[in-house]
């Protein structure tokens, strides 16, 4: 049987977060002839790439030949905003069952996308069913080191200024080192109404009252849920002032929240003055994308511990918890 050409110009597009595209040229007299095409995907490694690819999964997908494009999607656990290399092989299935074959294409590397809108939705239906009942709150507040605070007063005149997020929480987040912000807390201890005095962050707090970030002019988005191998279960929002920077890049990104009818924070006006709750059993992660200036709220020490154990900082999502991972893209 005459031997089969080498696929060549492969094209990867429609990429998701756990599905691609791809297609390929080969010549005309094959087109008929195949009926297998060979997929081999793999992931790049590299010190930051996601631990957790189930390493069972074979990387090679043996596929009937249909028209191309073709669409790859549920053959491997893909993991979001990860870079993979790809190569492809046609094959003729003959009468006895094996298998003659083309060489192997060139190979091309691509990345998977962040979790569109449709799967952060359904992170937060997850995220709803363990919220618990609202509780009152009157500040937000932000704990810090002494010489976080020392450095805003004297090097960046007072102000608070937004920074990029960093990579904690889910891997497929749109959030992560793309939107700046300011991380602020606002979960309150059930038996006294007041912000927790330990942190994981540092003994400084600044509070804020709630109604300087919160209210009619301000829009609220949902950004992700995870947790860290622990029973504690944390929910992203983000805070923007509509119209703002961070307001714009929210609403292509993430499902926005109506600010006095949700699951985790709310305003409501009650007998004429602005009322705010906040989830009891998740722990809320706010970021506010606007400077803020010290001016504007307190700054104190907490009589607690630095429980260093509970900082998310970079923290990684615990990828078997079967209460917030959604069935895609891990």
């Amino acid at each position: 049987m005459e031997l089969l050409s080498t696929p060549h110009s492969i094209e990867i597009n429609n990429i998701t977060c756990d599905s691609f595209r791809i297609s390929w040229a080969m010549d005309v007299g094959d087109l008929d002839r195949v009926t297998h095409y060979f997929i081999d995907l793999n992931k790049k490694e590299n010190k930051n790439s996601n631990k957790f690819k189930h390493r069972d999964v074979p990387t090679k997908l043996v596929a009937k030949a249909v028209a191309l494009p073709m669409t790859v999607r549920g053959h491997w656990f893909l993991s979001p905003r990860t870079e993979y290399s790809v190569a492809v092989q046609t094959a003729i299935k003959q009468s006895d069952g094996e298998y003659l074959v083309s060489g192997w294409s060139e190979t091309v590397e691509f990345c998977t996308g962040d979790y569109a809108k449709e799967h952060l939705a359904q992170l937060q239906e997850k995220a709803e069913l363990i919220a618990g009942r609202m509780l009152r709150f009157s500040v937000f507040y932000r704990n810090h080191t002494k010489e976080y605070f020392q450095h805003v007063r004297m090097h960046s005149g007072n102000i608070m200024k937004p920074y990029l997020k960093d990579n904690s929480g889910s891997h497929g987040s749109p959030t992560s080192g793309m939107l700046h912000g300011i991380f602020f807390s606002c979960n309150t201890e059930f038996n006294t109404g007041q912000p927790p005095q330990d942190s994981p962050y540092g003994r400084y707090r600044f509070q804020i009252a709630a109604q300087r970030f919160f209210g009619p002019n301000t829009n609220l988005y949902f950004a992700d849920f995870y947790c860290m191998y622990t029973a504690y279960h944390y929910v992203i929002l983000v805070l923007a002032p509509k119209g703002s920077p961070g307001d714009r890049f929210c609403q292509e990104r993430l499902p926005q929240l109506d600010i006095s009818c949700n699951k985790f924070l709310t305003c409501c006006v009650e007998d004429g003055e602005l009322v705010y709750r906040h989830a009891q059993d998740v722990i809320l992660e706010i970021i506010y994308t606007e400077p803020v200036d010290l001016s504007l709220g307190v700054l104190g020490e907490i009589s607690g511990h630095q429980l260093m154990s509970l900082s998310t900082a970079d923290a990684k999502k615990d990828p078997s918890c079967k209460t917030c991972n959604i069935s895609v893209g891990r």
